[in-house]
């Protein structure tokens, strides 16, 4: 829509930061632009003429890939369609900013959006992930004292790889699960309710300190973070104020790392970045079994390739098997010692 469009144009030239390469009418023109002057990042709209967002999305990514954030006037109303989106390849999704709104047309949101896409979009410096302290009570093998808990950390095309791993669970299957998902925390209570809707768990939003518990997935609905303390209640936490990623999968797996004395599955998938590296080799040195996502099944293959190159990892599956890996590992009743 014209005043959408001129929303954003006001916004990105207000800021003084960014230029407007072209806009288009339709997913069609968009994907046609794309291929003849690709840009750093698209605003993608979701409901569109001829083609919508999604498929638009999914052709830019196939053709001429290049970063994409969804932009949607209704939050909670297109949030199917914003996860169909994201399993195609768009990073993030921003509401619509209106015209007239905000400081002489700034939109915080939006341009705080777009400054993260920068950050992560930037070349990855190589280097060695630092070595986590172990717990002197962190050896599974010495006992299950906590119960099952399978941790899931994703990014771009996140969502469908969440629902393909997640639809393998049985209804009794004795885990508890906590998913970290690089999301604005307006889609998250979307993202817990379509989920819900097509496997066996009960999936909800985090509340701030609450424990996992067997047969629920609890997704934390935040633009900071989400850590674990001692007694395994969960918390939301401003800090460390300087982890772009938000939440950031390394910042709570860590604290898993720390404070969970079960057994856990720390699972990596499919993200831009390099964030859950470290976190995956803090599990893996306290005694945890940690499973990345494999780069053809991956939208983006950033945050399981790091964790891989880190020596991070036990094993690395396409999507559609970890899920099935994941029933057979607690079924089989896995220990630390059963490996190197």
């Amino acid at each position: 829509m014209p005043m959408a469009v001129e929303a954003l144009r006001r916004a990105l030239v207000v800021s003084g930061r960014h230029q407007v390469a072209w806009a288009a009418e339709n997913g069609a023109v968009a994907v046609s632009l794309a291929a003849k002057d690709t840009p750093d990042l698209i605003l993608m709209d979701l409901i569109m003429p001829v083609m919508d967002g999604v498929e638009a999305t999914r052709k830019i990514m196939q053709s001429t890939p290049c970063n994409i954030l969804v932009v949607t006037a209704s939050v909670s109303g297109n949030s199917g369609k914003v996860f169909e989106a994201m399993g195609a390849g768009a990073l993030d999704v921003v509401a619509t900013p209106v015209t007239g709104s905000g400081k002489q047309g700034r939109s915080p949101a939006l341009l705080q959006k777009i400054d993260r896409i920068a950050q992560i979009s930037q070349p990855a410096t190589r280097s060695k992930p630092k070595v986590a302290v172990k717990s002197a009570r962190s050896q599974v093998s010495a006992g299950n004292t906590h119960g099952n808990l399978i941790a899931i950390g994703s990014s771009t095309g996140g969502p469908q790889a969440l629902l393909q791993i997640l639809a393998r669970f049985p209804s009794d299957f004795p885990v508890s699960v906590i998913v970290i998902q690089h999301m604005d925390k307006k889609f998250t209570a979307g993202l817990a309710n379509w989920l819900n809707s097509q496997v066996h768990f009960n999936v909800k939003v985090l509340d701030e300190g609450e424990r996992p518990r067997v047969g629920t997935v609890l997704i934390p609905s935040t633009d900071d973070h989400v850590i674990m303390h001692m007694d395994t209640t969960l918390h939301y936490s401003r800090e460390p104020r300087d982890n772009f990623y938000h939440p950031s999968v390394d910042v709570f797996f860590k604290s898993l790392a720390s404070h969970w004395y079960g057994s856990c599955l720390g699972v990596l998938l499919t993200g831009m970045g390099r964030d859950g590296a470290e976190g995956m080799l803090a599990l893996k040195q306290n005694g945890h079994y940690p499973i990345a996502q494999d780069r053809r099944s991956s939208v983006v293959f950033g945050m399981p390739k790091a964790a891989i190159e880190a020596g991070a990892v036990y094993e690395v599956l396409p999507v559609h098997e970890i899920g099935t890996r994941i029933v057979e590992l607690i079924d089989n009743g896995w220990r630390l010692d059963h490996h190197d």
